[in-house]
């Protein structure tokens, strides 16, 4: 049997093969990196000069006048607050049923199915499933529907990160518990959570980060307020929203608005992702 060293050519086609295969991965990634930073000092250069505490203290104002954001933020944070709320729980159980009881059960391939299409389901999509199921029934807009729609996207991110740092926990741990007379729901309780609590807790802050920038739904559901409201069942003002209102207007006093509002969800996405990041690297160190 013919080796690599035994046949030189055979040696340097492999050689040429692997060179070539670094380079083009080494390239890929330098061109997606490129685009970033060319992203980031766009966002950087057009929303710094806009950003101030105005952002966060001052409504959406009329054109040609000072006005912020607060509206906005107020409203991305309601619904935010209220699609994690409600899609946690959620979340956090369907994926405990699937790593802990259904783990081979027909039905548990089903819900993974389901999910991985939710997974990669446009949001638009969601949007308009809420709009039909929820808007339509209410007869308007309001802040409920747009936290239906939030809370759809941020359940299979939830589901798939728990099962999946449930999966990572040692059997072990399991047993032991079992063999000193711990109940299974116990067990999951006191053991399994607990050691997977970093993984999870990653999972809810990537679905934070996916919410934070999602405008195709709220457009169908939420629509958007020009003035400051906390009630849940009107219309309310959401930051992704508004910044794609801002961006297609005439007016340069609220183009610079909306790069301000891209740079803040930018850097709360940013935020969230590196927190998610490290807690990932706690969980499996």
């Amino acid at each position: 049997m013919k080796t690599a060293f035994a046949n030189p050519g055979l040696y340097i086609r492999r050689r040429i093969t692997n060179t070539l295969f670094v380079v083009l991965s080494f390239a890929a990634a330098v061109f997606g990196l490129v685009w970033l930073g060319l992203i980031l000092y766009a966002l950087l250069r057009a929303g710094i000069t806009a950003f101030g505490p105005h952002i966060f203290t001052m409504p959406t104002p009329p054109p040609g006048m000072e006005g912020g954001l607060s509206n906005a933020i107020l409203g991305s944070v309601i619904m935010s607050v209220l699609a994690v709320a409600a899609g946690t729980p959620i979340g956090l159980f369907a994926g405990t049923y699937l790593a802990e009881y259904g783990r081979h059960h027909r039905f548990s391939f089903f819900v993974r199915f389901v999910n991985d299409i939710l997974l990669s389901a446009p949001s638009i999509v969601i949007g308009l499933f809420v709009y039909e199921v929820v808007v339509r029934r209410m007869g308007h807009f309001s802040a409920i529907a747009g936290a239906v729609s939030l809370t759809v996207i941020v359940i299979p991110v939830v589901v798939r990160t728990t099962e999946n740092m449930l999966l990572l926990v040692p059997n072990g741990l399991r047993e032991a518990a079992t063999a000193l007379g711990a109940p299974r729901n116990f067990v999951i309780k006191a053991v399994t959570w607990k050691a997977a609590r970093a993984g999870i807790m990653t999972g809810v802050l990537l679905a934070i980060a996916r919410i934070s920038g999602e405008t195709a739904p709220l457009l169908f559901t939420s629509l958007g307020n020009n003035f400051s409201s906390s009630d849940l069942t009107q219309p309310i003002d959401s930051l992704p929203t508004r910044i794609f209102n801002f961006a297609m207007s005439p007016y340069d006093d609220w183009h610079a608005l909306a790069w301000a509002g891209a740079l803040l969800v930018t850097a709360t996405v940013l935020v969230l992702s590196i927190a998610a990041r490290l807690l990932e690297k706690k969980q499996r160190t």
